[in-house]
């Protein structure tokens, strides 16, 4: 049961991650659908020698095999571009955090906030705690209030990469020169990792990211813990 559970996705932590495993099953259904019927046709042609004259020479077969799969791609292509619309929307955030991109670590800035900016390095494995995790804990964690609008400013001081949580359903590019911008809510506390998800130099796979969710209260008490630092 463990090995099916890993091929699946996180378990949702935001409402954009929640409508991309709807979407995902919506697919995934039309998909079975037409492979089910698919491989009864083939399965019926091998097994069964006659032939209907219906089939060989007939013009409404020809339409009906033409307008039904583009119906179908309409049926799911309609869900899709809801989806991306709505990944790219910004509403009225309440915390905005900035994140900057190194060769081979992510430095964070909340940018509503007077002088609370760090960064955050991938805790090695000879100085990991028994409760921590491997190759995914970091020395910083970002906190974030959960229930609350956030956005996300992306960029990068060298090379591309690509700031990703699989949980949260955001995924961005970080580009030197260019700044992207992702939004989304948490909807339940915990943590949340990430990695980079673009190849970026020899350690790519070492820049981790973790998300804290917290309640409102929590997070203004590390903020003002923060500054006052």
């Amino acid at each position: 049961m463990a090995t099916w559970s890993n091929l699946g996705f996180q378990d949702s932590a935001s409402p954009l991650m929640e409508q991309l495993i709807f979407f995902h099953d919506h697919a995934m259904v039309v998909l079975i659908l037409i492979t089910t019927f698919v491989g009864y046709i083939m399965a019926s042609l091998f097994f069964n020698l006659l032939t209907n004259r219906f089939l060989l020479e007939n013009q409404m077969i020809e339409i009906i095999w033409t307008i039904l799969p583009a119906l179908i791609l309409i049926f799911i292509a309609l869900p899709s571009l809801r989806l991306l619309y709505l990944l790219d929307e910004v509403n009225n955030p309440s915390v905005t955090l900035k994140t900057i991109g190194h060769q081979w670590y992510w430095s964070y800035e909340y940018s509503d906030f007077f002088q609370v900016e760090f960064d955050s390095y991938m805790v090695p494995s000879n100085e990991l705690s028994s409760a921590g995790f491997r190759l995914l804990d970091v020395d910083n964690r970002t906190v974030l209030p959960m229930s609350t609008q956030i956005r996300v400013l992306i960029s990068a001081a060298d090379v591309i990469h690509s700031w990703t949580i699989p949980a949260l359903g955001v995924k961005a590019d970080a580009i030197p020169g260019r700044l992207n911008q992702i939004a989304f809510m948490i909807n339940r506390p915990g943590l949340f990792f990430g990695q980079c998800s673009e190849i970026c130099g020899a350690n790519h796979s070492f820049m981790p990211i973790v998300i804290e969710s917290v309640s409102i209260n929590s997070f203004l008490n590390w903020i003002s813990t923060s500054q006052e630092s």
